[in-house]
C-alpha cells in the first residue's frame, strides 16, 4: 500500500532561498546611496538589511539619515535602478533548478511569496522558473509585506492548497515568522542570507544545508 504524501505543496521565498541576488541588489542600494551624495554600504550591510521589503532595506543603509522625503527619493532611484538591473548577477543557486524540476514532476503545487517588489519578482520568477512555478507573489499596495501571512495565504489560495498539506521554505527569520502566522510548516535554508545559528536563535525548527536536502525532507514527510 502507497503511503499518503503529508505535504502536496511548497511555498518558496525567493532571494536567499531560491536565488542568488545579493550582489545585484546591493549595487542598486549603493548607486542609489551615492546618487544622493551618502555613503555606500558594504555587502554584509546589504545581506542584514534583506527580507523585510524596499522600504526597510533603504530605510536602515541611509541611517542615521530620517528624512522621509529622501528616504523615498534614495527608494524611488533604487527601485528604477534595481527594476533594470536584478539579473546582471543574479541566478538560481547551485542545485535549485534541479529541485525545482524534481518538484514539479512529481506533482507539487508550487508558489513565490516575496517581499521584493511585485514586477521584478514576477519578472525574475518568469525567468528563472518560467512554466514550472505558476504563482509568483510580491510586494504590492493590495496584501501586506512578510511576515503577515496575506502573500503565503494568497499563494495556497491561487494553487488550490491547503494549510495542512503545504511546506514553507525560506532563508530567514521574516519566512519563519510567516510560516507561522499563516498557520503552515517552516523549512529553513542554511545557505542564505542569514546564519544557522540565527535561523535556530529565531526558532527554525527544520533546517538544510543543500537544495537536494528539500527533496529527502518531503520524502520522509
Amino acid at each position: 500500500m502507497q503511503q499518503t504524501r503529508h505535504y502536496e505543496s511548497v511555498i518558496f521565498d525567493l532571494d536567499g532561498t531560491l536565488l542568488n541576488t545579493l550582489t545585484d541588489l546591493h549595487a542598486a542600494v549603493n548607486k542609489a546611496l551615492v546618487a544622493y551624495s551618502l555613503p555606500p554600504r558594504n555587502m554584509d550591510d546589504v545581506r542584514t538589511f534583506l527580507g523585510n521589503g524596499y522600504l526597510y532595506l533603504i530605510s536602515h543603509c541611509m541611517a542615521p539619515v530620517t528624512d522621509e522625503e529622501k528616504t523615498r527619493e534614495v527608494l524611488k532611484y533604487f527601485e528604477n535602478y534595481y527594476y533594470s538591473h536584478s539579473m546582471d548577477t543574479t541566478a538560481p543557486y547551485d542545485g535549485i533548478p534541479e529541485v525545482i524540476d524534481a518538484l514539479a514532476a512529481r506533482h507539487y503545487r508550487l508558489a513565490i511569496v516575496s517581499n521584493k517588489g511585485m514586477d521584478a519578482v514576477r519578472e525574475l520568477a518568469a525567468h528563472f522558473f518560467g512554466g514550472v512555478i505558476p504563482v509568483a507573489i510580491g510586494e504590492s499596495a493590495d496584501v501586506r509585506r512578510k511576515p503577515a501571512p496575506d502573500t503565503a495565504l494568497e499563494a495556497m489560495r491561487l494553487i488550490g492548497a491547503a494549510k495542512e498539506s503545504s511546506l514553507y521554505v525560506g532563508d530567514s527569520e521574516v519566512d519563519i515568522a510567516t510560516a507561522r502566522n499563516a498557520g503552515i510548516d517552516c523549512l529553513s535554508v542554511s545557505w542564505g542570507f542569514r546564519t544557522r545559528e540565527h535561523l535556530i536563535k529565531n526558532g527554525a525548527t527544520h533546517i538544510v544545508d543543500r537544495p537536494g536536502e528539500i527533496i529527502d525532507f518531503l520524502k520522509e514527510h
